[in-house]
């Protein structure tokens, strides 16, 4: 039987998958999309890993580094950042929040020994410390997110600032110098001292999403103050898929620029200076012409109830033009698909992506 609220994991994706660790679904997988929809679900995203930066050059380190302007971030703010490879393709994607001498890091499952890696080969003299955080991320999402976290006894953190970005070959000065995006944050109290974790609020398209970053040994009670239901992990995907918001290391592969796959607004900005990467993120961003482009998919299956595979090439013609990466089943526009697709294919091109057929979505 289905109940609306039980934690347990119902729905169990393939072991294999990073996102294994957490529920797919609670036994109803659509009705709980239609809540984070129309209301409000938690969704557990604890499988993320986080890290502590401490350290009076935490913030020019990662600044020197990575695609962000973090020198400017101030205490009570968030933003995206990402690690480049000397070519400018995106190797991960960091979320950053700024709290009390802390530089709080987020990333995606099963990637932050790759991270650590990087950053303490990168780290020299500089004076930061780098270490693992017991933080578990849990993403209340849904036109009444905003309300429910104030039974928390916090406000509700401002909402998003994302720049502009500037048109190709624009002036010198066009970009402000601080974080092209900041994400609103909360500290949350402890019963016990110390940290007691922290709210960061953004959006999945028009659905804004709170992101509750919780002490494990704490986490469950502070969700109870919520009084909300549960939703699993391809509610939530779906809702991002259908924002057409990509996710590194699924909707991207080892060639991904972040202007294919719309990441220059939110975690890139493009007047800072050199970091690993920049001069191909600079020519092609005044070139103007990124080789592919991130597509929202419609999904016909044929004789197949099956959604291709991530990966699964996508092709017109007989000719290979993409490559599949979230697939789900959304509550309103049926099975859906995020596609890196070469830039000139136009919505009128008749596509398939393995048994499927597919057409790229208008809006």
């Amino acid at each position: 039987m289905y109940v609306m609220g039980t934690p347990t994991t119902v729905g169990q994706l393939d072991p294999t998958s990073p996102d294994a660790p957490v529920a797919a679904h609670l036994g109803d997988p659509m009705r709980e999309q239609r809540t984070l929809l129309t209301g409000a679900a938690v969704v557990d995203r604890s499988h993320r890993g986080v890290l502590a930066l401490t350290g009076p050059e935490r913030l020019s380190f990662l600044h020197n580094l990575t695609s962000q302007h973090l020198t400017a971030l101030a205490d009570g703010q968030g933003t995206r950042t990402l690690v480049l490879s000397p070519h400018g393709h995106v190797e991960h994607e960091l979320w950053l929040a700024e709290l009390d001498g802390t530089l709080w890091v987020d990333v995606e499952p099963g990637t932050v020994d790759d991270l650590v890696g990087f950053l303490t080969k990168m780290r020299f003299f500089t004076q930061v410390e780098i270490k693992p955080a017991d933080l578990a991320l849990y993403s209340v999402v849904g036109p009444g997110a905003l309300s429910a976290v104030v039974r928390l006894g916090v406000a509700v953190p401002a909402e998003p600032d994302v720049l502009p970005v500037p048109e190709a070959k624009f002036h010198t000065g066009s970009v402000p110098p601080r974080p092209t995006s900041v994400y609103g944050l909360r500290p949350l109290p402890s019963a016990t001292g110390g940290t007691g974790g922290f709210l960061r609020r953004h959006a999945l398209g028009d659905l804004p999403v709170v992101d509750l970053l919780l002490p494990r040994a704490t986490a469950e009670q502070t969700l109870a103050e919520l009084d909300l239901p549960r939703a699993g992990l391809w509610a939530y995907e779906a809702v991002r898929a259908a924002a057409k918001q990509a996710r590194v290391g699924t909707d991207t592969d080892h060639r991904t620029l972040p202007s294919e796959v719309d990441l220059t607004a939110v975690a890139v900005h493009l007047e800072k200076g050199c970091y690993r990467g920049q001069e191909t993120v600079a020519r092609v961003h005044h070139l103007g012409r990124p080789p592919r482009a991130l597509r929202l998919l419609h999904l016909d299956g044929i004789g197949t109830d099956e959604l291709p595979a991530k990966g699964t090439e996508v092709t017109a013609d007989g000719r290979t033009v993409g490559f599949v990466g979230t697939t789900a089943r959304h509550a309103e526009l049926g099975p859906i698909a995020l596609a890196v697709l070469k830039r000139n294919i136009s919505g009128e091109t008749p596509l398939s992506a393995g048994e499927s057929t597919a057409a790229i979505d208008p809006d």
